[in-house]
């Protein structure tokens, strides 16, 4: 596993080291008895402090998902992964096809994030349209 910090975020750095790995273990690509990269390797590749490492792995392991092992490591104890995540799963696929078709109308990266996350906003709002219906349906 690779960390990515962005400075810029707005999000604080352990914060970000603790939403990659819960995606990597959502998405599959971590799973249980995985290594994480020591504090070491991850202050060498984003040159961040090490206690800013050792915050989320203490959070990861407050969660559950992780476990310290003494002279080995830190390792993956659960995942959060389902099936429908998986690189093969239809929903995957179809997800990868919205999304090669809105980069081919013009759309960025960014454009494209906010759009999935306004929509997955409104579908877990209290008030909004109901799973399986536009706003039209519920006007």
């Amino acid at each position: 596993m690779e960390f990515r910090v962005d400075r810029r975020s707005g999000v604080a750095t352990y914060l970000q080291l603790v939403n990659q790995v819960k995606q990597a273990l959502r998405l599959g690509v971590l799973e249980p008895g995985d290594r994480l990269p020591t504090a070491r390797e991850v202050v060498a590749a984003t040159a961040i402090n090490p206690n800013t490492v050792l915050k989320a792995y203490r959070e990861l392991e407050r969660e559950g998902l992780v476990e310290p092992r003494p002279g080995a490591g830190t390792f993956v104890r659960r995942s959060l992964s389902h099936p429908q995540t998986a690189p093969d799963s239809p929903l995957r696929t179809a997800l990868a096809e919205w999304t090669a078709r809105a980069r081919e109308a013009g759309l960025d990266r960014e454009d494209i994030t906010a759009l999935v996350t306004a929509v997955v906003d409104e579908s877990f709002h209290p008030s909004g349209p109901a799973p399986g219906t536009s706003r039209e349906d519920t006007a």
